[in-house]
């Protein structure tokens, strides 16, 4: 049966590779992007003035203002009142359309802050679970983007509550060929390809990261719905790889050996956030190796 498919953010990176498998399984997939003058804030609070378009079997909210590091760091207020206000919209359309289903993609950046820098405390620098979040007790999250994460999932355990089932998803360090220059990955894959010597790092380096491919976010969320998986759930591999190491893999596939030169005035974020993918495990595993996606990327 032809699903109906509402895609938030269709024109960003997950929303972008999000439509194009739901298109391929031959759902019916409605697109909103601010890049494409559909606005999801928009369209959501004009529900009562515009026409609506009727039921959606699921909805894939991807919108959200990120730009990067750069970004997370530099609009603090403008992010947070914006993505609050995106996710407080739809949430609010939801429960007045009824929906078969919300996927809302969170972010790994609503995890303490606490839990991953080095020396914070005991319990520090160690695979993040799903339950280090309590929506009840909330510890403080990275910067305004994490807030405005861990605000959209408390409404989306009250979206739950009211009847329409919510899927959050809580992606890591996602990646892949045809991301924005935003986000380090491809600022990688782009200074390989100058061959550029000597490589600059943002930070000191030594800030870890779990890397998960675009396929298999896109895989993974797709199962979720298919097994109507609420979670929270990590999106992760729960494998570690600093930036020094990124970088090495990236120039040693290249096929040459910089000097990596590691920028310590710039924003480098927290120091170690990978993920628990035992509760991801239950239903999907991760396919795309880091080694092979740096090949792809490299290969486009």
């Amino acid at each position: 049966m032809t699903r109906r498919v509402l895609i938030t953010g269709s024109a960003g990176f997950v929303g972008r590779h999000l439509v194009k498998a739901c298109e391929a399984r031959g759902d019916d997939v409605w697109q909103l992007d601010i890049e494409d003058t559909a606005n999801a804030l928009s369209f959501f609070w004009g529900q009562r003035i515009w026409p609506q378009p009727g039921h959606f079997d699921l909805v894939l909210h991807c919108a959200a203002y990120v730009k990067g590091r750069s970004g997370i760091d530099g609009k603090p207020a403008h992010l947070h009142a914006y993505n609050t206000a995106l996710d407080a919209s739809m949430f609010y359309w939801a429960i007045e359309n009824r929906p078969g289903r919300v996927v809302y993609f969170s972010s790994s950046a609503a995890y303490p802050v606490a839990m991953q820098l080095d020396g914070e405390w005991e319990g520090s620098c160690r695979p993040l679970r799903e339950d280090d979040i309590n929506l009840n007790f909330t510890w403080a999250p990275e910067a305004s983007y994490g807030r405005a994460k861990l605000h959209g999932e408390q409404m989306a355990a009250d979206v739950r509550a009211a009847g329409v089932p919510v899927t959050v998803l809580r992606p890591f360090s996602g990646y892949g060929s045809d991301q924005s220059l935003d986000y380090p990955f491809p600022s990688f894959i782009e200074r390989a390809r100058r061959r550029e010597d000597p490589f600059e790092i943002w930070g000191s380096g030594s800030q870890v990261r779990d890397w998960i491919h675009i396929d298999d976010i896109v895989a993974a969320t797709l199962k979720a719905v298919d097994e109507g998986i609420d979670g929270p759930v990590n999106l992760c591999t729960g494998e570690p790889t600093n930036f020094i190491e990124l970088a090495t893999m990236v120039t040693k596939i290249a096929g040459y050996s910089p000097t990596l030169r590691a920028l310590s005035d710039k924003p480098a974020g927290v120091d170690y956030r990978v993920g628990d993918p035992t509760r991801l495990h239950e239903f999907y595993r991760p396919q795309v190796t880091l080694a092979e996606g740096i090949q792809r990327a490299l290969m486009s």
